[in-house]
C-alpha cells in the first residue's frame, strides 16, 4: 500500500496546488482541514479531508493517525491575535501528535532570511517554527523560499497590483531590499521531491531561482513584460508603520497584514546555502549558482 500523506494548508495558494499536483501522481492522500466546505466537490474522491484545528491536539491525533509524510504549510500572519504565539503553539501540538503517531516525516515551507542577523517579527517566527517541529522524532526537511512567482502568490499580487495601479510610485527603502524569487512549478517539485528524498537527519534547504533582484526590479520587470511607463522614486524616510499604511490604501489585498509583512519585506532574502543544487526533482536541476 502506497504510503499516506497528509497535508496541512490545502485551501491555501500553495497547498491547494500541491494538493492537485499529489493527485495527478496518484498519492494516497489525507487533507486536514477546519473547513472542509472549501474542498468537497473539488478534491478527487480518493482524498480523504478530516476536520481539525492544529491548535486542537486531539483532532490533530486523529489526523496523523498511520500517516508517513505529513506537510506543514501553517501561518497565522493573518490572524488578530498575537501571530507568534499562535504559530509557536501550533507547531508544538503538531511535532508532539506527529511523533506519538509515529510520523516518519514532515515536510515544512518556511521563509528566506539570514538567521545570523535579526529579523522581522514575522520571518523570526517562520525559523522559529522550524526549530520547534526539529524538537520531535519525526525528519524534518524544511525548504526557505522567498518571493514566490505565480498569480495568487501573496508576494505576486502585492508586485501586481502596485505595478498596474500606480505610475509613478513614491517608494520606501525595502524597495530596494534584495530576494531572490522561485516560480511556483518549481516549488512545487521541490516540494514533491521531499516525499521521496532519502534523508537520514534533518535538513534545510535554501530554495529560488538563479537571480538574486529587488522588488523595484521585480516592478519594472513586470510593467516591461505589460508594456506599461512606470517612474520610481525612493524616499528613505518612509516608517515600516506609514509603508504599511500605503500599502493598505494601494493593494487593499494587504490592509490586514500591514506592518508584519512591512517589517520582513526590509531584510534580503536570498540564498546563502546552496545545498539544495544535490537536490532535484523530476529529474531536474533548479538553482544555477
Amino acid at each position: 500500500m502506497k504510503k499516506l500523506i497528509l497535508l496541512t494548508g490545502g485551501t491555501g495558494y500553495v497547498g491547494g496546488r500541491l494538493l492537485r499536483l499529489m493527485e495527478k501522481n496518484s498519492y494516497r492522500i489525507r487533507c486536514f482541514v477546519r473547513n472542509p466546505d472549501h474542498l468537497k466537490g473539488i478534491v478527487s474522491p480518493t482524498t480523504e479531508i478530516i476536520t481539525g484545528d492544529v491548535l486542537d491536539p486531539e483532532s490533530l491525533n486523529i489526523a496523523l493517525q498511520g500517516v508517513h509524510t505529513a506537510f506543514y504549510m501553517i501561518h497565522s500572519m493573518g490572524s488578530k491575535k498575537g501571530f507568534e504565539d499562535l504559530d509557536r503553539k501550533a507547531a508544538q501540538n503538531f511535532g508532539q501528535a506527529a511523533q506519538t503517531c509515529g510520523v516518519q516525516r514532515i515536510i515544512y515551507l518556511g521563509g528566506l532570511g539570514d538567521s545570523q542577523k535579526e529579523l522581522s517579527p514575522h520571518l523570526s517566527s517562520r525559523h522559529e517554527v522550524g526549530n520547534i517541529l526539529r524538537q520531535y522524532r519525526p525528519r524534518v526537511i524544511e525548504f526557505r523560499a522567498s518571493v514566490v512567482i505565480g498569480s495568487g502568490s501573496l508576494s505576486f499580487e502585492l508586485i501586481r497590483a502596485l505595478s498596474e495601479r500606480l505610475p509613478i510610485m513614491i517608494t520606501p527603502r525595502w524597495v530596494s531590499s534584495k530576494t531572490q524569487p522561485i516560480a511556483i512549478s518549481d516549488l512545487l517539485d521541490y516540494l514533491l521531491a521531499g516525499i521521496e528524498i532519502d534523508l537520514s537527519e534533518n535538513h534545510i534547504f535554501e530554495i529560488g531561482g538563479s537571480d538574486q533582484v529587488s522588488y523595484g526590479d521585480l516592478m519594472a520587470e513586470y510593467a516591461r513584460q505589460r508594456g506599461l511607463r512606470r517612474f520610481m522614486i525612493p524616499v528613505p524616510v518612509l516608517t515600516p508603520h506609514l509603508s504599511s499604511l500605503w500599502l493598505g490604501l494601494v493593494t487593499p489585498l494587504y490592509a490586514r497584514i500591514g506592518r508584519k509583512l512591512v517589517d520582513s519585506l526590509r531584510h534580503d532574502t536570498i540564498i546563502n546555502d546552496y545545498s539544495a543544487l544535490e537536490l532535484s526533482a523530476r529529474d531536474k536541476p533548479f538553482i544555477e549558482k
